[in-house]
C-alpha cells in the first residue's frame, strides 16, 4: 500500500481518482444514450422539483422566526417534443411517505408509450447513492451500472417497469446532473412564480380580517404552459452540445 508523508497529496491524488470514476460513468451514460438514440428511442426525462410555499406567496422566511413554510412537489417530464402529455403530479411533500403513489411510475410509462413508442427514460441519480468518501471509491471500479431502482420522493423508478411498457429506464450520474434538460424547465418555472404570482392572488376583507388566497394549481399550470416547445428545443440543444463536449473529452 502507498503511503503519502503529505496528507495534502494524498488527498489530492484520491480525488483524482474519484473524478476519473465519474468521467468513465459518464461516458458509459452517454454511450449507452446515445446507442438507443440510435436505435429509435426517443429521450424523456422524469424527474421532480420542489416548490416552498413561500416562493408562492412571496413571504420572507429568512429572519428565522416565521413558521416553516409547507413544500411542494412537481413530478412532471418533458423531452426534445416538450412536455410529455401526462398530466403531472402536485404533492405536498410532508406527506408523500404517507401517500407516496406506487404505481405512478407504471402509469407514466403507459402513457409515454401510446404518444412516443419505445422511449429512453433519463432519470437523476440521488446524491445519497454517491456520498461515499473519496476513499471509499479506491476500490470502485467504474462500469456499466444502474441503480436497481431510484427512490424519487414521489414514485419508485424501477428498469423492470420500464421494460414491461418497452422502454428502457437510464440514470444520470449524480456529478452531471446539469445534462438533465429538466433543471433549465424547473428554474424557468420558479422564475415565472416569483415573476407573476401578484396576478394569481386574490384579497378578501370581512370586518375583522384580512385573508389572502392564492390560485396556486393556475399558477403551475400557466407556469409550465409558458415554457414552449421552442424553449425545450434551446434547452435540449444546449444539453446535446454539452453530450457532445464530454464524448470527445473523455473518449
Amino acid at each position: 500500500m502507498l503511503y503519502f508523508a503529505n496528507p495534502l497529496l494524498r488527498n489530492l491524488i484520491i480525488r483524482s481518482q474519484f473524478e476519473s470514476i465519474k468521467r468513465k460513468q459518464c461516458l458509459q451514460y452517454l454511450k449507452t444514450l446515445r446507442t438507443l438514440q440510435y436505435d429509435g428511442f426517443k429521450t424523456v426525462y422524469f424527474g421532480e422539483t420542489y416548490i416552498p410555499e413561500s416562493l408562492v406567496t412571496g413571504e420572507d422566511v429568512g429572519d428565522g422566526y416565521a413558521m416553516r413554510s409547507p413544500t411542494w412537489c412537481i413530478v412532471h417530464a418533458g423531452g426534445s417534443q416538450g412536455w410529455v402529455p401526462w398530466k403531472y403530479r402536485l404533492f405536498l411533500r410532508d406527506e408523500l411517505w404517507v401517500k407516496q403513489e406506487d404505481g405512478l411510475f407504471f402509469e407514466f410509462c403507459d402513457v409515454v408509450k401510446k404518444c412516443y413508442g419505445k422511449c429512453v427514460i433519463v432519470v437523476k441519480e440521488k446524491r445519497q447513492q454517491d456520498e461515499r468518501s473519496p476513499e471509499d471509491h479506491q476500490e470502485y471500479k467504474a462500469q456499466p451500472r444502474a441503480p436497481p431502482i431510484v427512490n424519487l420522493t414521489s414514485s419508485w423508478c424501477c428498469p423492470e417497469v420500464a421494460k414491461s411498457c418497452g422502454h428502457e429506464l437510464l440514470f444520470l450520474p449524480f456529478p452531471y446532473n446539469y445534462l438533465n434538460p429538466l433543471d433549465s424547465a424547473w428554474s424557468s418555472l420558479k422564475w415565472f412564480i416569483i415573476n407573476n404570482r401578484k396576478e394569481f392572488r386574490l384579497q378578501s376583507i370581512d370586518s375583522i380580517y384580512s385573508y389572502q388566497y392564492v390560485l396556486f394549481s393556475d399558477l403551475i399550470s400557466k407556469g409550465i404552459e409558458r415554457i414552449s416547445p421552442g424553449k425545450w428545443k434551446t434547452i435540449i440543444n444546449k444539453v446535446r452540445r454539452w453530450e457532445n463536449y464530454y464524448l470527445g473529452k473523455f473518449s
